[in-house]
């Protein structure tokens, strides 16, 4: 007579069968983290570079962040949280002001013609605990009347935080509006001042 765990062995599955399924890596990866400042959506591309970095307090918003992404940088768009570990930890990093800047590499797939003229300059003459008016801005781009439109601009920042549009205020000193809110720039602000 046959051993009864020798038969179930037969019917066992190998253990190839069972690890988890690979998925094959996408063209981009995100994930959504609960931050400090708000519910974000973090992207980098196959190469690595940083694409989004957007406030997403409903799934709506996350919805529509995806959406951009799908339509134009590729639709293999995957929730892959490990891929975003280092863009993670910088951003948990920074909010809580143990660190001044950010080394992740950035790629501005989702902005505009005019943004990826100021949003290079925001980064690299606005520094940290530094404001300036979205009017000085808008001369730092050789555009001096386009108060407005550097505002515009700002406000549809893919990299939010990461490219640091918090820093620009009104003419009079005001805060005035953000992707995150109102509470999410003053926080930032604070933080940058040393009041956090």
């Amino acid at each position: 007579m046959t051993d009864p765990t020798t038969r179930l062995a037969e019917f066992a599955p190998s253990p190839s069968h069972l690890r988890p399924p690979v998925l094959p890596p996408s063209d981009v990866s995100y994930v959504v983290e609960d931050t400090v400042i708000g519910r974000m959506l973090l992207a980098r591309n196959d190469s690595g570079a940083m694409v989004a970095s957007a406030f997403v307090p409903t799934a709506e918003d996350e919805e529509h962040v995806l959406t951009r992404l799908s339509e134009r940088i590729s639709p293999r768009v995957l929730r892959q949280p490990r891929d975003l570990d280092e863009a993670r930890t910088e951003l948990e990093s920074f909010l809580a002001g143990r660190t001044r800047a950010f080394s992740l590499r950035t790629d501005l797939a989702l902005a505009s013609d005019f943004q990826r003229s100021v949003l290079p300059r925001l980064a690299a003459t606005v520094g940290y605990g530094d404001r300036a008016t979205y009017g000085e801005l808008a001369a730092r781009v050789d555009r001096p009347k386009a108060a407005r439109a550097v505002g515009a601009a700002l406000g549809a920042n893919p990299l939010c935080v990461v490219l640091p549009c918090h820093r620009i205020v009104a003419s009079n000193g005001a805060l005035t509006g953000y992707a995150g809110g109102l509470a999410a720039k003053r926080y930032l602000l604070e933080l940058e001042a040393g009041v956090k």
